[in-house]
């Protein structure tokens, strides 16, 4: 599998420091001084830019329309999904070269997990011209006429920084977000007094593919934080901030949709794509993932044991970087999570994770997921590409691994 050498620039989170290194996958190198030379020279104008002002472009409000596709909201029960992208993490106000690759790989659904822009304001005009700059993205635009597009939000798309249930902007949020991705006028989600979770159901019957996107930001209480001491340690291991809330009325989820949720589940599908914009198996990482609510990451695996889900594969974002997830000790069949981040946004470290398996990839990328139906136990190939479409992370299993015991 081939290795790639780049140039890790200006990490969005606040508590990164903008700056280049050099490196080959995980792993520093030693480089002669004449090959670092050009490269120092670029790191340098790559700051520059960085930290240069970024212009608002300007857009009327009517340009946010039918974004996501006109087939974004159209479920097909006769054509079985074969390939499906998705991704997280695209700064508008950067150039986003990652959709030439999605777009060659020609999958059948994109689906966004979440930190669509990068529009953390209170200001909705504002939020709508960030939307609009993505509109304006050559590549997402080519992606619009020949792929659907669904999506969830997460903490930057949404409004703020980490933001949960308090963002005080939350209800013109949502309409700007599902004006921007063509949600229909009379739809549930959008009269819903509530958050943005949907489900859509593609393929016909034994080859049905059921994708569920929650939302972790409308409802969510308070992140518990450690202390400054503590944190100043955790950062030298790469550690973040937060920690598990210890109070029992913490939620990540409202009532509404975990009832919601569990009627879902007990639906029929063959595979089921449950997305949401933080990690659910990822632990220890001190970040934002479903950890730091445990009662929360409990219920979830509760309801899929209880309502006997099969086929449960979670999509995530939020990261910054991609992985493999997997777990076996939550009492059901072995469960997978594919991380993919960012389409734009890169971190040169990664956190520590106890569920990870294998590598870790820490430049801009997006996933695929491959399921050939043909097979009479139909193979799922999970996979991390690259900006140039290079293949760097890869998994294959089998529906069947993704199956209750019998009782």
């Amino acid at each position: 599998m081939k290795q790639k050498l780049s140039i890790q620039s200006c990490p969005p989170r606040e508590h990164v420091q903008s700056r280049c290194r050099l490196h080959r996958g995980l792993a520093d190198r030693s480089y002669p001084t004449l090959f670092l030379f050009p490269l120092l020279v670029l790191c340098i104008a790559t700051l520059a830019a960085c930290s240069a002002p970024q212009r608002l472009v300007t857009l009327p409000a009517d340009s946010l329309a039918n974004h996501g596709s006109a087939a974004v909201a159209q479920e097909n029960e006769t054509q079985p999904l074969s390939l499906i992208a998705f991704g997280s993490c695209a700064n508008q106000s950067k150039p986003q070269p990652i959709w030439d690759a999605i777009n060659a790989s020609r999958p059948d659904l994109f689906i966004f997990l979440g930190d669509n822009i990068y529009g953390d304001t209170e200001d909705m005009a504002l939020l709508r011209a960030r939307y609009a700059q993505l509109g304006q993205q050559p590549g997402y635009q080519r992606l619009l006429t020949q792929t659907p597009v669904i999506a969830t939000w997460d903490d930057h798309d949404y409004g703020a920084n980490d933001a949960g249930r308090d963002y005080p902007k939350k209800v013109e949020s949502k309409q700007i977000f599902l004006d921007f991705f063509g949600e229909p006028a009379q739809s549930e989600r959008r009269l819903r007094d509530g958050g943005i979770y949907t489900a859509y159901r593609y393929g016909p019957e034994g080859q049905q593919v059921q994708v569920i996107l929650l939302d972790t930001r409308w409802a969510r209480t308070p992140l518990t934080r450690v202390s400054d001491e503590e944190y100043a340690a955790r950062r030298r291991e790469r550690i973040g901030p937060y920690t598990a809330t210890a109070d029992p009325a913490a939620q990540l989820l409202s009532e509404e949709q975990w009832q919601w949720l569990e009627a879902q589940l007990r639906e029929p599908a063959q595979l089921r794509l449950i997305a949401t914009s933080i990690p659910f198996l990822q632990e220890g990482t001190g970040w934002e993932n479903w950890s730091n609510f445990p009662a929360e990451q409990e219920r979830l695996a509760t309801l899929l044991r209880t309502t006997a889900a099969n086929g449960v594969l979670f999509l995530t974002g939020d990261t910054h970087r991609a992985q493999f997830s997997k777990r076996t000790d939550l009492g059901l069949y072995p469960l997978w999570e594919v991380n993919s981040s960012g389409l734009t946004e890169n971190v040169d470290w990664p956190a520590p994770d106890r569920s990870r398996l294998g590598g870790v990839y820490t430049e801009d990328n997006y996933g695929l997921l491959r399921i050939n139906w043909s097979e009479t136990d139909p193979e799922i190939t999970m996979e991390i590409r690259a900006v140039d479409n290079d293949l760097v992370l890869q998994n294959t299993i089998r529906l069947s691994e993704l199956q209750p015991a019998i009782q």
